[in-house]
């Protein structure tokens, strides 16, 4: 039987106090090691992983790097032209689309849901349905792209889609960069709500105790203290827009040959035939069988891969720091 700490003496409360403020900083110690052994071994995974596809690719990356940044699509992994300047070509504008129209989208529906909503069954409706839409797989976004921007003329046989497909040239890079935009939006929206739920509340009461009107607080105070967040965020949304292969398989990602190599910023190729570094890569993995010398080609692609979402990743933690010191 226990007996309450208030019907005990003062040194022995004091000791049993003593003894629980120990054992949590035991339980303390011991749940940061775990975390700690945790990290460790993801950053080791990681790094023999990324050593071994470092080691396949040397012989790309080394040797002949120039011509295969400025390579095509080829039918033998032995031919000095192979490269993936196209699939450069199509990562990139697939990035330019999802900066352009997720990014102003999400920011602003962010800012209204978070600044001008009003708590409301509908507006938690919708948070709920944003929500729901960031979990969505990307084949389910590759098949309404498809619907959209590739193969319907209506909706319910009388809505014109059409136009849709004149614009987008059908399966097109412009085709991958709208729906690829639609999948990372929910991210963007998701995360710059966040970061502007985070700013503190004595900012914006100190902005409207000046006379300052509900635009220019957020301009002045919200928008520069949640910059930081907001642009991680969306930078790295668009890491995963342009680590994505599924939408683009099926909005007609080319896996075989293309006739055109065209230089990263020829916007009259948008409308052509495209292909994408995520689809030179497991189109190459899956020629390894007939021709093991794609294998090697598909690790190199993989490096370029990676070199490109590490550079928006830097380009996300740069700019974040930017901010941060503005914000300090």
């Amino acid at each position: 039987m226990s007996l309450p700490l208030s019907t005990l003496g003062g040194s022995a409360r004091r000791s049993i106090e003593l003894l629980d403020t120990k054992s949590r900083d035991t339980v303390g110690t011991v749940f940061r090691l775990s975390i700690l052994v945790c990290l460790l071994v993801s950053l080791a995974v990681l790094g023999v992983l990324l050593v071994d596809v470092v080691i396949d690719g040397r012989s790309y990356l080394t040797d002949r790097l120039g011509s295969f940044l400025r390579g095509s699509l080829r039918s033998r992994s032995i031919d000095d032209k192979l490269g993936v300047k196209q699939g450069i070509f199509g990562s990139v504008w697939i990035g330019i689309f999802v900066a352009s129209i997720a990014f102003p989208i999400g920011i602003g529906a962010a800012l209204y849901l978070e600044e001008y909503a009003r708590k409301s069954k509908l507006n938690s409706f919708i948070e709920l349905s944003i929500r729901n839409l960031a979990g969505v797989p990307s084949v389910v976004y590759g098949l309404l792209g498809l619907f959209l921007f590739v193969e319907r003329n209506t909706i319910l046989g009388f809505l014109p889609l059409g136009w849709l497909v004149d614009i987008t040239g059908g399966r097109s890079v412009v085709s991958a960069g709208l729906i690829l935009a639609i999948l990372v939006l929910p991210i963007v929206i998701i995360t710059s709500q966040e970061a502007i739920r985070a700013v503190p509340q004595g900012l914006k009461e100190g902005a409207y105790g000046v006379g300052a009107t509900k635009s220019e607080v957020i301009r002045s105070q919200v928008l520069p203290y949640a910059a930081p967040g907001i642009l991680t965020g969306s930078l790295l949304s668009m890491a995963r827009a342009i680590g994505e292969a599924a939408p683009l398989i099926l909005v007609g990602a080319i896996s075989g040959g293309l006739t055109r190599n065209p230089d990263v910023w020829e916007v009259g190729a948008l409308r052509d035939r495209f292909t994408a570094l995520p689809i030179q890569i497991v189109t190459w993995v899956g020629q390894r069988g007939r021709d093991p010398g794609f294998f090697n080609a598909a690790a190199a692609a993989i490096v370029v891969l990676l070199v490109l979402v590490l550079a928006l990743n830097l380009g996300a933690v740069l700019l974040r720091n930017h901010f941060e010191k503005k914000r300090g």
